[in-house]
């Protein structure tokens, strides 16, 4: 090989997860979607690497997730022993830990018999933009569909960095009839120089057997 010949820089992805809608949409595919199946992250991580790929015309050899994380709130012990939420809390952390997902839980805002999530959105931007500034990624990827990551977008924009939004758009019944969907802002996906909907991919390219989009779930 010559050596004025200069080698294709690797493009740098971070991955940044809001949880409870990560969760939304994995239990879509899992219990009302052909799939049948949850989310699989380091599947889901190939998927991205390969879009990126695609919308970026480069090789996915040269395309990699150099970080990731996971924002949700959590229960404290107490409520979550008494909501039988324990088990579950330790397999994702463990499906997160394999993935090499760093986990950022926020104390959830237990009042009575309710419980609200709050400020994970806040820290999640705030966090995102951070890094962004100082370790300098080429392309973040936001697993939101929340119209208050806009800002965020809006300062990734400013710094010259590339977004893509991941996020899905789908209606269906439960088995009581009633009604549920998961929306994604428009005004977020207009700052983004990327955006996928997951379950338009999913349902596209599973007829055509594809290896990226079955190794995206367990």
């Amino acid at each position: 090989m010559s050596s004025s010949k200069r080698l294709p820089e690797t493009l740098r992805i971070a991955v940044f997860y809001d949880g409870t809608f990560f969760d939304k949409v994995s239990k879509y595919f899992k219990f009302y979607h052909d799939r049948e199946s949850y989310i699989n992250f380091n599947g889901l991580h190939d998927f991205i690497r390969d879009k990126i790929a695609e919308s970026c015309d480069m090789d996915v050899s040269f395309c990699h997730v150099v970080e990731s994380h996971f924002f949700r709130g959590r229960f404290s012990f107490t409520a979550a022993k008494n909501a039988n939420a324990l088990e579950k809390d330790r397999i994702l952390d463990q499906h997160l830990m394999y993935a090499g997902i760093q986990p950022h839980y926020y104390p959830m805002k237990e009042t009575g018999d309710r419980a609200e999530e709050k400020g994970i959105d806040v820290w999640l931007s705030m966090e995102a933009y951070d890094m962004a500034v100082h370790k300098g990624f080429d392309l973040i990827v936001l697993f939101a569909g929340d119209q208050d990551f806009v800002p965020l977008l809006h300062k990734i924009n400013a710094l010259g960095i590339r977004s893509m939004v991941i996020g899905a758009d789908v209606e269906w019944e439960d088995n009581k009839g009633m009604r549920n969907w998961i929306n994604t802002s428009q005004a977020l996906t207009n700052q983004a120089a990327y955006t996928v909907m997951l379950n338009h991919e999913v349902d596209d390219r599973t007829e055509d057997d594809d290896p990226v989009i079955d190794g995206m779930f367990n």
